[in-house]
């Protein structure tokens, strides 16, 4: 009997580590995103005016500039309480 209980134990502790896992994931995806996201943008904004036919340097050019901040941004030292201050942004 006991035997049954420390299996299902250890099965719900390997799917916590998972979920805990899947966060970590999440969460350095969005990080990722929030620093190069308008940098995509702007890049997919550019190769579909090319393709359409029309002049995509005007994208091209904000994406490079929005790659420029992300670069800097993500080079900036940051302590909890930068991460406080911006929650009133």
């Amino acid at each position: 009997m006991t035997m049954q209980r420390n299996q299902g134990r250890q099965r719900g502790q390997g799917m916590t580590e998972y979920i805990i896992i899947v966060a970590m994931v999440a969460l350095a995806a969005i990080a990722v995103y929030q620093y190069f996201g308008q940098t995509v943008r702007n890049q997919t904004a550019a190769m579909s005016q090319e393709l359409a036919g029309e002049d995509g340097s005007a994208a091209r050019t904000a994406a490079a500039t929005a790659a420029g901040n992300a670069a800097t941004a993500a080079d900036t030292k940051n302590t909890l309480e930068d991460y406080v201050n911006q929650k009133a942004k």
